[in-house]
């Protein structure tokens, strides 16, 4: 850095919840944390809270009973701006150089006031794609009307909400992208810089070492939430494709929950559905698949997919959204482009050991290339270059220069 590293207060859309978002905010703070990194953390939960520990404190604050679910683990508080008095003063004594924020949250609204009034420098991260879910859910809750009608309106929802999302975006002085495709589109359409911020994964916790299967079915698993933005209802489709091709000697496990969970227990006729997992039994259940099917067009980048290619599995993902980001097409798995090439992938892995073994391996040594830290650091050289050109003076006080 050469200005050094400035001090950040982080506003995360999620930190106790089980998703990439938290997951991706609890690593940024152990990377501060590791590093003896100024570092303070604002983030929702079930109580007031403060935790100082080495050089990172956070604070933790409680939404108030006017809440509302967004869907079954995040909820908005639109009563969240009634800590601001109480926070500016913990911020004004921590100075920090930059605010970064994830989103349009109430914990990212709150961010992007404070930064305002307290005239702080605002960047802001894309992490979740939510005009495809208001596109996914409307689609669904439409699916009653006719095809054309049900199209105009989920056309309508992507559009409006993008347009909403790209105006929240445009207030932040640097922006931060999971993909080269998000990156285009978010400077075309604020005009503000934007860097890479990928995503890596914990190759000790996720490892084919937990695999205890030795036998028995062709395990295709999916993992994440069950619901319409994640697009499992092609699941479905998927299973009678591969019973058309003649294939019988498999199970599909379905790892997770949501309002989807219902219509696919009735409409898979070989699956096992295991509930949400965490800790060690969803390592080894990720470690005993044989591939995983991610068929969401939604996503901005698919940790999940990171976490099966660690566990030696490769991944078959959908051309659409972020997704295909995350695999070497015909290296690590495959990225196909509906649900009949879903089947023919799937079914190339299941009748051809070899090249399910070689790209066990691939996945593997490609999770184990990718560093938390290079991403953390490259948002620290992206701070350098786009907020504080030569000649700045910081707030901090590990790096002042003045002229």
């Amino acid at each position: 850095m050469k200005n050094g590293y400035p001090r950040v207060a982080f506003f995360p859309d999620a930190y106790n919840e089980i998703d990439g978002v938290a997951n991706t905010s609890r690593q940024f703070e152990a990377f501060a944390k590791e590093r003896g990194l100024p570092f303070l953390v604002v983030h929702a939960g079930p109580r007031n809270e403060i935790v100082e520990e080495g050089s990172v404190t956070r604070v933790q604050l409680r939404r108030s009973w006017l809440r509302f679910p967004l869907d079954r683990t995040h909820e908005f508080d639109v009563m969240f701006l009634r800590h601001y008095q109480h926070l500016a003063t913990r911020i004004q004594r921590f100075r920090p150089d930059v605010v970064q924020i994830t989103g349009p949250s109430d914990v990212g609204i709150l961010g992007a006031i404070a930064a305002h009034k307290l005239g702080i420098p605002l960047a802001a991260s894309w992490q979740t794609n939510l005009h495809k879910y208001a596109r996914a859910r409307l689609s669904a809750a439409a699916s009653f009307l006719p095809q054309a009608a049900s199209r105009k309106l989920a056309n309508a929802a992507e559009r409006w909400s993008f347009r909403a999302m790209a105006r929240f975006y445009k207030i932040p002085r640097l922006l931060f992208a999971p993909n080269e495709e998000m990156i285009e589109l978010l400077e075309r359409t604020t005009g503000k810089p934007c860097s890479l911020m990928s995503h890596s994964v914990d190759s000790t916790r996720f490892s084919p070492a937990f695999r205890d299967r030795q036998s028995g079915p062709f395990y295709i698993g999916y993992v994440g939430r069950l619901t319409a933005e994640k697009n499992v209802r092609a699941l479905a489709k998927f299973e009678r494709a591969l019973i058309a091709m003649g294939h019988g000697d498999f199970r599909i496990v379905v790892v997770g929950e949501g309002a989807e969970g219902k219509w696919l227990r009735k409409n898979l006729r070989q699956a096992e559905f295991t509930g949400m997992l965490t800790g060690e039994k969803l390592s080894r259940a990720f470690a005993n698949l044989d591939v995983l099917v991610f068929p969401s067009e939604t996503e901005t980048f698919g940790l999940v997919i990171l976490e099966a290619l660690a566990s030696g599995v490769p991944a078959v993902v959908a051309a659409g959204g972020g997704a295909k980001f995350a695999v070497q097409h015909g290296k690590t798995g495959f990225v196909a482009q509906n649900a009949d090439e879903f089947a023919e992938f799937t079914a190339a892995l299941m009748t051809r050991p070899e090249m399910l073994a070689a790209m066990r391996s691939e996945a593997r040594q490609y999770a184990l290339s990718t560093s938390w830290a290079r991403i953390f650091e490259g948002m620290y050289e992206a701070y350098d270059r786009y907020l504080f050109p030569p000649n700045t003076v910081r707030h901090g006080v590990l790096d002042i220069a003045t002229t």
